[in-house]
């Protein structure tokens, strides 16, 4: 009888065991499937499934960026990432510091943007500061403090394709070598415009970025902000030289451009919904007053919504 016992606690035992081991299995498989990404699929990734807005934080009546305001407004939009542009004031780069844990405890991606010569004296009043026109200090700085905090997930140059004459691929090889000594993990996503994504610009640069933050103009017909239905046609295009896996982020102007004017909201709409069914990722330039703009920061709001709804039932 006692023999009897032992052998089903033995069996007990077993099937205990073996269970077990297999929930292990199970929850070691789904946590360290990001982790058996190379850096380079791990930058790639972290840009896919992007939605958010780019620029345009709003202020203090002291001139600082309302950080608080800003995460706030970004959670009730159901964004996921925001591009902070440090280029407004002599303060920004302190203010995305201050911005960066805030993001982080609501699980929003950050990139840093900084402005390129085109956009900097004599051309504009200001640089980008505290580095100004010093980009592998900005690639290494923007390493270290992604370090620091997790929710920097990228950075960024706005108009990189129209200042390529500094922006060397040897110049820019440098520039990333030297950040991704500091953090292989941090990705590249420069500005790039749909007529400079040449067969000979996707050979030289396309191996180095992580991925193509795309601003669209309707350049194929002409360069205006009014007509919505090129977009998948221009995104295609892109993915024809770079690649279909290769990561391009669809930027739709929400606030007018300097040159072509503003946009309406049902342009917004159209371009966004377009965006997202043919790019990997979406963002608004810029963020949305929501008291200003009411319209578009609706729009905005509804779709992200719907976008993040879908995103959490995929993953149940």
């Amino acid at each position: 009888m006692i023999n009897k016992i032992k052998c089903v606690r033995y069996v007990l035992v077993c099937l205990v065991s073996v269970i077990l081991l297999a929930v292990a299995g199970c929850a070691t498989s789904s946590s360290t499937s990001k982790s058996k990404l190379n850096d380079h699929d791990h930058r790639a990734e972290v840009l896919r499934g992007t939605f958010g807005t780019y620029c345009h934080a709003p202020h203090l009546p002291n001139g600082r960026v309302d950080v608080q305001r800003l995460v706030n407004e970004l959670v009730d939009i159901h964004a996921n990432t925001y591009s902070f542009c440090i280029h407004t004031s002599t303060n920004d780069w302190e203010d995305f510091q201050l911005f960066l844990p805030l993001a982080r405890k609501h699980g929003i991606k950050v990139w840093g943007s900084v402005v390129p010569p085109s956009e900097s004296p004599p051309h504009s009043k200001l640089y980008a500061e505290p580095f100004r026109l010093d980009y592998e200090r900005w690639a290494v700085e923007f390493a270290k403090l992604s370090l620091r905090e997790p929710s920097l997930v990228a950075w960024s140059i706005d108009d990189f394709t129209h200042n390529l004459k500094i922006y060397t691929p040897e110049h820019l090889k440098q520039m990333l070598d030297a950040s991704r000594r500091v953090n292989p993990k941090l990705a590249f996503i420069p500005c790039c415009y749909y007529k400079a994504i040449t067969p000979q610009f996707v050979q030289n640069y396309a191996p180095l970025l992580d991925g193509m933050l795309f601003p669209y103009r309707d350049e194929s017909g002409g360069s205006n902000l009014k007509n919505p239905d090129a977009v998948e046609f221009e995104v295609n295009k892109i993915k024809e030289l770079a690649g279909k896996s290769y990561p391009v982020v669809f930027d739709v102007y929400a606030t007018a451009h300097s040159r072509l004017g503003a946009t309406t909201p049902d342009y917004v709409e159209k371009a966004m919904i377009s965006g997202k069914s043919c790019a990997d990722g979406v963002l608004v330039y810029c963020h949305q007053d929501p008291i200003k703009n009411p319209e578009k920061y609706a729009i905005v709001k509804m779709l992200f919504g719907n976008w993040s709804a879908n995103q959490k039932a995929a993953k149940r």
